[in-house]
């Protein structure tokens, strides 16, 4: 079964960083893509993506609301992928959710569509206060 662990959550301030690990199984890395995406709390909120990776060739992605600020990339010896992420603001505040594609075709136009992905991971929360 493929599973994903996310973790690195937690509460920090504006300005401040963290970085989030997800850890895949029961699939060959390298022939996947992982996103990252989150929730914001409330449920009328919509999931939207935050980055995205390919691991065979490290094509990344990432949403116009965190380009300059997260970065993506991956461990190929402990299949994992992590989000830096620099700079954070309220806004980031959400649950941040790891997902798996196992055929990552065509990713120029589907890399950042939640559709696209296979299997998800359970969440890790992020809080930024002002």
């Amino acid at each position: 079964d493929v599973q994903l662990q996310a973790y690195g959550g937690g509460s920090v301030q504006a300005g401040g960083s963290l970085r989030l690990s997800c850890k895949v199984s029961g699939v060959v890395f390298k022939d996947i893509g992982i996103g990252w995406f989150r929730q914001a709390p409330g449920k009328e909120r919509e999931r939207e993506a935050v980055s995205a990776i390919t691991i065979i060739d490290e094509s990344k992605y990432y949403a116009d609301s965190v380009k300059g600020r997260f970065t993506i990339f991956c461990d190929y010896g402990r299949n994992t992928v992590y989000l830096q992420m620099n700079n954070l603001e309220p806004e980031d505040t959400a649950v941040y959710y790891c997902a798996v594609d196992s055929v990552p075709t065509a990713w120029d136009e589907e890399a950042l569509g939640v559709s696209e992905y296979d299997y998800w991971g359970q969440g890790t929360l992020v809080t930024v206060s002002s």
